[in-house]
């Protein structure tokens, strides 16, 4: 049941109200619809904050062009660092606890800025949907006790989209954009090379026109996944060929259209008990 908006005001209020008992935070800061969110309510509620992005190779180009775009117009007070996971050899080799030593890595790095520069706490703009996902980087979270201010209060994703959709904020509809690695099959290793691909074949089919999508790396495979209102415009021959000649050229051997359509986090479905969730 989506939550009216009387009752999504009252959970905001809650929200300023439970930030306001901290003396200042230091904010994970992606720029996606959460954690912009995340950052315009910290503004709000008066507390002296700082705003860090960690830049490494796995976040999509376009995200740092909306961080950047993202600071200027909420003139935030931010800080970017150079995250190191493809340094870590447990990330690079990809099992399905890679998310734990990406979150290991980005929170080690956080917490040790906020002791420097004194800020009270680290925030980060999970959700309670997290909650119910596949996610190994809860457990870093936890072991660097970072806060997740919308699961104390109750904040779902589509409170946030509702509720940054009513404070102007541009980000409210911005499609959820994880970060490259969960392209790629879990035992492949994570080389720059091949975030570079998966990034270049996604932005070659933006560039057609297609939005929510996915490219998956599977050995030398590139595996499609688009909203099934857009698998029939990929079949139709023409384009068919296009974007196999320009993915070919990206350095696939195969491409490959996946029937069944977007499911995020569809990579997930080789861990035993999981569904697909998250990537």
């Amino acid at each position: 049941m989506v939550p009216t908006l009387q009752g999504i005001d009252v959970k905001y209020s809650v929200l300023l109200e439970f930030l306001q008992t901290f003396e200042s935070a230091l904010i994970a800061f992606s720029g996606g619809v959460d954690s912009t969110f995340l950052v315009a309510a910290v503004k709000e509620s008066g507390i002296p904050y700082l705003a860090v992005t960690a830049l490494s190779a796995t976040m999509p180009s376009q995200d740092q062009k909306d961080v950047r775009i993202a600071i200027a117009e909420l003139s935030l007070n931010h800080s970017f660092i150079k995250s190191g996971e493809l340094d870590v050899d447990d990330f690079v080799k990809n099992s399905p606890e890679r998310c734990f030593y990406c979150k290991n890595e980005l929170f080690d790095l956080l917490t040790k800025k906020a002791k420097t520069e004194g800020y009270a706490a680290v925030f980060d703009g999970s959700t309670v949907d997290d909650l119910t996902d596949y996610r190994p980087g809860t457990r870093a979270k936890n072991e660097f006790n970072v806060i997740s201010p919308m699961q104390k209060v109750g904040l779902n994703k589509d409170d946030v989209r509702q509720l940054s959709k009513k404070m102007g904020l541009k980000s409210w509809d911005k499609p959820a954009s994880p970060c490259l690695s969960s392209r790629i099959s879990y035992g492949e290793p994570i080389l720059p090379q091949s975030l570079h691909m998966v990034e270049s074949a996604e932005n070659v089919l933006r560039d057609m026109g297609f939005g929510i999508l996915r490219v998956r790396k599977q050995g030398e495979t590139a595996r499609i996944e688009l909203p099934e209102a857009d698998i029939a415009r990929l079949i139709d021959a023409d384009l068919r060929k296009k974007v196999s000649e320009e993915l070919l050229k990206i350095g696939f051997k195969f491409v490959a259209l996946d029937l069944e359509g977007f499911r995020s986090g569809k990579l997930n479905r080789v861990i035993p008990q999981v569904d697909t969730v998250g990537g």
